[in-house]
């Protein structure tokens, strides 16, 4: 692969891609469902099988996260566009926007938290700890369970990336996207440049 001639600094920004765009659920301080969007997550640790979502403390969903020790993580799909960036912008403090977002909270299995029923992928978590970096706590929950629409299933019961269609977000140009093609079979098609090692 030709190097580039040239790479321009852009400063420091928070771009790395793909930023998925998750639906956090909690239950608030009065049992009242709420959910919030965080972009800047993901699977931190596989032993045990965690991951991490950041959220400021003066979000709704913070000391709700603290006080219940459970949340969920939906993966929103593209379909869920305009409700995904709304429970974004809008705080559970002041408005029941699982209502206004045209959604559905349904009590999760394992965890005492909600999940949005229509993310066609929730992820089930335990609160193990928070970390405060900055203007952001590190939220990192045990993934107890996950459960996913029969209809996103491949033929071997696995969640299908296509069909689950996940929206992305881009801090660069404030936009969200789709996913692409699948381009190759992971911990596969690197191994054509290990002959003569």
């Amino acid at each position: 692969m030709p190097a580039k001639d040239s790479k321009r600094s852009l400063g420091a920004l928070p771009l790395l891609y793909p930023e998925p765009v998750l639906l956090v659920a909690t239950y608030d301080g009065a049992g009242k469902a709420n959910v919030m969007t965080a972009a800047w997550g993901g699977i931190c640790c596989s032993e045990p099988l965690s991951l991490m979502v950041a959220v400021r403390p003066e979000r709704w969903t913070h000391d709700a996260l603290l006080e219940r020790k459970a949340f969920t993580v939906g993966i929103a799909s593209e379909s869920m566009l305009a409700a995904a960036d709304f429970v974004g912008i809008v705080s559970g403090r002041r408005y029941d926007k699982i209502a206004a977002a045209g959604l559905t909270a349904e009590k999760a299995e394992k965890v005492n938290a909600p999940f949005i029923a229509e993310c066609p992928v929730i992820l089930e978590c335990s609160l193990e700890q928070s970390i405060r970096l900055g203007v952001h706590s590190m939220m990192i929950g045990r993934i107890e369970d996950v459960k996913a629409d029969e209809d996103c299933l491949d033929a071997e019961g696995r969640p299908d990336p296509a069909k689950v269609a996940p929206l992305i977000f881009d801090a660069g140009t404030r936009g969200y996207y789709g996913i692409g093609k699948r381009l190759g079979d992971a911990f596969s098609v690197g191994k054509a440049l290990m002959q003569g090692l």
